[in-house]
């Protein structure tokens, strides 16, 4: 007589991050924002709300893109709704891509772990979120505006609201126009990511037996070389099989594209209707590169000062294209996969003009 079958666990246990957990950390972490006067907090939430709609017009007007699709609202919420938001979009863009607990015993508890780490990243991000464009949340994509913290960031910056708030608006109605005008990008990127996430066990048994060969690789490394990143990036870079490697320089390149084309049309629209954008600029580049001790270590730890560093590299790629070839000829990039920047071509935009405009 065969033993009985061992029953099947629960799905929802076999994920591999409890995302309640991660939620239900973050909210207890993480504070509620400035003190705002009633009046003034319902006016901010009305004008963030009317001003996506205005902004986004102005950078279809400038880049051409999305001009068939309708002018939507945006979502204003505080940090806690932030987090919400941020959890059950990484949940959709993770589900069934992250490594799951091999030991059915210990899979609650390792989930329930990962839920509390990620939780405290999802605090600390909340307190520093300005807005947000999610194509993979809910009613398939959301513009997330955070008025707490966009509230916070005018007043320590000390430039008009209005002028700060259209700011801000048209580089998340740039996010949110890259993915809602460009059919393809949404799932390209979410394959991008999942076969990424797929490989990390691949990379994590794999890096002991390459530890000599990434040895002599950083010593030989030029200090200059802009293909690899330093800090904790750096070292996920070193630990990856050639491979896994091919796919987040692509997701590297991705993401320094959408930011730093973001930041450059807020730039380019900015004169026109954001008559402080200039101040509002030098302010803001010098904020991205402040913070006490803490913060500049947890900024380090989390990769932010990365993502800062692509602002700058993506802008710069943007502005060469566009002056060069024009915005229709920086459209071309939006045709497929393989018109998309390549990580090299990134500080190389000449090499990307001749690829794609030969």
């Amino acid at each position: 007589m065969s033993a009985a079958a061992e029953p099947e666990e629960p799905t929802g246990n076999r994920a591999p991050v409890d995302w309640r957990v991660a939620v239900a950390t973050a909210q207890k972490l993480i504070k509620p924002g400035p003190p705002v006067a009633r009046e003034e907090a319902g006016r901010t939430v009305e004008q963030l709300r009317e001003v996506t709609g205005v902004a986004e017009s102005h950078v279809r007007g400038l880049t051409g893109l999305g001009t068939e699709l309708p002018l939507l609202p945006g979502d204003v919420v505080d940090r806690r709704g932030w987090v919400s938001a941020a959890a059950e979009g990484l949940e959709a863009l993770t589900e069934g891509a992250l490594p799951t607990p091999s030991q059915r015993s210990v899979g609650p508890v390792l989930a329930g772990s990962a839920g509390v780490q990620a939780g405290v990243v999802l605090a600390y991000l909340g307190s520093r979120v300005l807005g947000q464009y999610d194509p993979f949340g809910q009613d398939g994509g959301r513009l997330l505006l955070v008025a707490p913290n966009i509230v916070a960031a005018q007043r320590a910056l000390d430039v008009p609201g209005e002028d700060f708030r259209m700011w801000v608006c048209l580089h998340e109605c740039t996010h949110r126009l890259q993915f809602t005008a460009v059919p393809w990008l949404r799932d390209y990127f979410a394959g991008e990511v999942t076969s990424f996430l797929t490989g990390l066990d691949e990379t994590a048994s794999g890096a002991l037996n390459r530890l000599p060969e990434m040895i002599k690789a950083m010593r030989r490394r030029p200090a200059d070389d802009s293909t690899t990143s330093s800090g904790p990036i750096g070292l996920v870079e070193m630990l990856q099989t050639p491979r896994q490697r091919a796919v987040f320089d692509r997701l590297i390149a991705l993401s320094t594209l959408l930011e730093g084309h973001a930041d450059h049309v807020m730039d380019a629209v900015g004169p026109t209707v954001v008559p402080t954008v200039a101040t509002i600029r030098a302010r803001f580049t010098a904020r991205r590169r402040g913070g006490g001790l803490l913060d500049r270590i947890l900024r380090t730890l989390l990769g932010v000062d990365a993502k800062v560093k692509q602002y700058a590299v993506g802008a710069a790629f943007t502005r060469h294209v566009v002056d060069a070839v024009g915005m229709t000829g920086f459209n071309a990039i939006w045709t497929s996969p393989d018109t998309l920047p390549l990580r090299a071509e990134l500080g190389d935009p000449a090499a990307w003009v001749r690829r794609v405009h030969p």
